[in-house]
């Protein structure tokens, strides 16, 4: 797996995290304050929890003024369906393949 990869699932793996990338999949762009208010966290806390979702680049920052304002970034979440549609695509023809060997191993025993 790449770093941009590893950075993805690691910003993923927290469900505040996902909870504002839920909020910023509807397309319109928020503020921090706007993101942080459906949390019972104090603001240090939900900007360190931006500040890792940008980093692994989910969201963009722009700053107008003294509001800074965050937009989902589609690309890195694009690549992670893509890496796990890949696996899950191999496992299940795995699995298949599996099923028919011992469908076969079943037919020569009878």
């Amino acid at each position: 797996m790449n770093s941009s990869l590893d950075l993805t699932f690691r910003a993923l793996s927290d469900g505040t995290r996902r909870s504002m990338i839920r909020a910023l999949a509807r397309g319109e762009t928020r503020s921090a304050g706007q993101l942080g208010r459906q949390f019972r966290s104090a603001q240090p806390t939900i900007s360190k929890h931006l500040k890792v979702l940008e980093q692994a680049g989910l969201v963009e920052r722009a700053i107008e003024g003294r509001v800074h304002r965050f937009r989902l970034r589609q690309k890195p979440l694009r690549d992670a369906g893509g890496w796990i549609a890949r696996h899950q695509a191999f496992w299940t023809g795995a699995v298949d393949q599996l099923d028919r060997l011992l469908l076969e191993v079943a037919g020569d025993e009878s």
